[in-house]
């Protein structure tokens, strides 16, 4: 399955909060939703559900108008929607025949999924007398209990400590490698560069990013280099890189334990390499730079975006 949105435009009150949104997903693949708060995401995914109601734009899955009620959709919001006060159980198996599921066959989907992520215990206790991070299982439970077709993860990692991380991180590569659409957002962009191969960042409502993150890095990374010099202060790694290296580089950023540097047009890494060496530095490190998801994603959705 392929699904493609096209220039969604949404407005409240009449301001505009979406100017245009554009992208695509396809099935065994996961797509990093990324933004501030206030970006538009939540919106983006509440007219993917029909929530909301576009003011302009398209959707289609595999080249057809996409009706969401045609689909089974799995949404974990980053606000919880569950009943404290209820048994696990009783609405596990509620909020399954909710979206179509019979009994008998809810009963047994709830049973599974609770032994899969060791909570069986708690099936007949009230979601209130949880953990919050057992209350997080449980709404991935309510998430994924209907086989949904499309998964949408909003902040599913928050509040977990690393062992029930790993446990739903091995439940979202099992959802991809199904073949599900797969929808994450979130704000540990650890998370994000692990699971996903594409991502879409939102900055005030217009797309300021998207593609594939291997691809995306390499652009951003294109000619620049980690350089770090054993036992130099930052201040004798700038007075290097602004003397004997300035027709060879610019500092493109200063980091506590490294420089950053962008070679200039017509330069290489290896003419960087000998001019180092002939000045006989003791090199602690030169590499080639990689930028994290965090510093593209500062980039272009920081406050100098």
């Amino acid at each position: 399955m392929e699904l493609k949105v096209e220039n969604l435009h949404k407005s409240f009150d009449g301001q505009e909060v979406l100017h245009g949104i554009s992208f695509s997903i396809q099935s065994g693949k996961a797509l990093g939703l990324l933004g501030r708060n206030g970006a538009g995401k939540t919106t983006t995914i509440r007219i993917l559900m029909d929530v909301f109601k576009a003011n302009e734009g398209t959707i289609f899955i595999d080249g057809k108008p996409f009706h969401p009620s045609e689909y089974k959709i799995g949404y974990m919001p980053e606000e919880r929607g569950m009943y404290p006060k209820k048994r696990v159980d009783e609405q596990l198996i509620y909020f399954a025949q909710l979206r179509g599921i019979k009994k008998a066959e809810a009963k047994k989907e709830a049973q599974r999924w609770l032994d899969r992520l060791h909570i069986k215990e708690y099936e007949h206790r009230k979601l209130e007398t949880l953990s919050k991070g057992n209350q997080q299982k449980i709404q991935l439970i309510q998430t994924l209990i209907c086989n949904p077709d499309i998964v949408i993860l909003d902040e599913p990692f928050s509040g977990l400590d690393p062992v029930n991380s790993q446990l739903l991180k091995d439940v979202v590569k099992d959802l991809i490698q199904e073949g599900k659409l797969v929808i994450f957002s979130s704000h540990q962009m650890s998370y994000v560069e692990e699971f996903c191969e594409d991502i879409l960042i939102i900055n005030k409502g217009e797309v300021a990013l998207q593609g594939n993150l291997h691809d995306i890095k390499k652009e951003y990374g294109y000619n620049r280099l980690v350089l770090n010099i054993s036992k130099y202060t930052p201040m004798q790694m700038r007075a290097l890189c602004t003397a004997e290296l300035k027709d060879i580089v610019d500092i493109y950023e200063e980091r506590k334990d490294c420089f950053i540097l962008e070679l200039k047009s017509g330069h290489t890494k290896l003419e960087l390499l000998n001019t180092l060496v002939g000045l006989q530095l003791n090199i602690e490190k030169f590499m080639e730079y990689e930028p994290t998801l965090t510093d593209i994603f500062v980039l272009k959705a920081g406050d100098h975006a």
